[in-house]
């Protein structure tokens, strides 16, 4: 076969002659080449004649009395020959990864807050980018999503360090560091301020909280910082707290994944987070389990929504 060469000089070489050529070199032998290629020695043969052809036609291998072993050219080419078929291998698994998570299933979970944007957002994009993946969502806080997670039946769940959840046996995909804000009514006293306030400003306020003890809850905060929250009104669901909180019921914390969906008659105040540190949001799959491509693509949302987050 005459030498040929692509215009750019790179040689005209068939990846099966490569592969041909690594499994003489590796085993030292035509025939045992041969043997492990369900081939004939004759056809390795003319493999390697074809690949040397391509190269120049200087010969790969020394005829030895039992065997074969590499010249130098043939030593020389080794490692560009595994690097070729190694990537040629790596596009094969990243593209079976590809029709994976293109008709595969997605299970996750998600707290209550992440679903007011973070979620949404994610889950847009991924939706576009894989229209045929069947997804299934679940609401509820960190401690019974993990359950969940440990069950099986969720593929990744978004969590928070909110509940002191025991998440150190979890692989956790960091996704943000929440900031806090305290929403008061329109006509709080407070409400005009520029900027952050710190939590002990509000020690004596009735808090709207979801829970009657801030143990657990972002409220917890409070107790950090020398004065237990006196909560005046529990109220679970986040649109009914804004209610209470406009009618001047009481004030309540937000996390700053809740922010945007604040009606105009409430008013935010960024917490100085020296007062109240940011919470963690994570994305969390069982350790020692492999994400499927369906759930490491949405990871990949997730983490492009969290970027664009205000106040994270």
């Amino acid at each position: 076969m005459p030498n040929s060469h692509a215009p750019d000089g790179v040689p005209d070489v068939s990846t099966v002659w490569l592969r041909v050529f690594l499994e003489v070199a590796r085993h030292g032998s035509f025939t045992l080449a041969a043997r492990t290629l369900g081939w004939t020695q004759s056809a390795v043969s003319r493999q390697i004649s074809s690949l040397e052809a391509a190269l120049g036609g200087g010969p790969l291998f020394d005829r030895l009395p039992r065997g074969v072993r590499p010249t130098e050219a043939g030593r020389i080419l080794v490692p560009h020959a595994e690097a070729v078929t190694e990537a040629l291998h790596g596009a094969g698994r990243e593209l079976a990864a590809l029709r994976e998570a293109a008709d595969g299933r997605l299970r996750f979970g998600a707290f209550a807050t992440a679903d007011a944007a973070l979620v949404p957002h994610a889950l847009a994009a991924f939706r576009a980018r894989h229209p045929r993946v069947r997804v299934s969502r679940e609401e509820g806080l960190t401690p019974a999503l993990l359950g969940l997670l440990d069950a099986g039946r969720l593929d990744l769940a978004v969590v928070s360090t909110t509940g002191r959840a025991p998440l150190e046996a979890y692989e956790l995909h960091h996704l943000l560091d929440e900031s806090l804000y305290v929403a008061v009514a329109a006509g709080h006293p407070l409400a005009g301020r520029d900027g952050p306030v710190r939590l002990g400003e509000l020690a004596d306020a009735d808090w709207i909280s979801g829970s009657s003890r801030p143990e657990g809850t972002l409220l917890d905060t409070a107790s950090r910082q020398g004065f237990r929250p006196r909560v005046a009104h529990v109220v679970a669901e986040w649109t009914a707290k804004q209610g209470y909180v406009a009618a001047g019921l009481g004030v309540a914390l937000v996390p700053a994944l809740a922010a945007a969906s604040v009606r105009p008659d409430v008013a935010l105040l960024r917490v100085l987070d020296e007062d109240a540190p940011a919470r963690a949001v994570y994305a969390a799959t069982v350790r020692g389990r492999t994400p499927s491509p369906a759930a490491l693509a949405f990871l990949a949302a997730l983490r492009e929504a969290a970027a664009r987050v205000p106040g994270r």
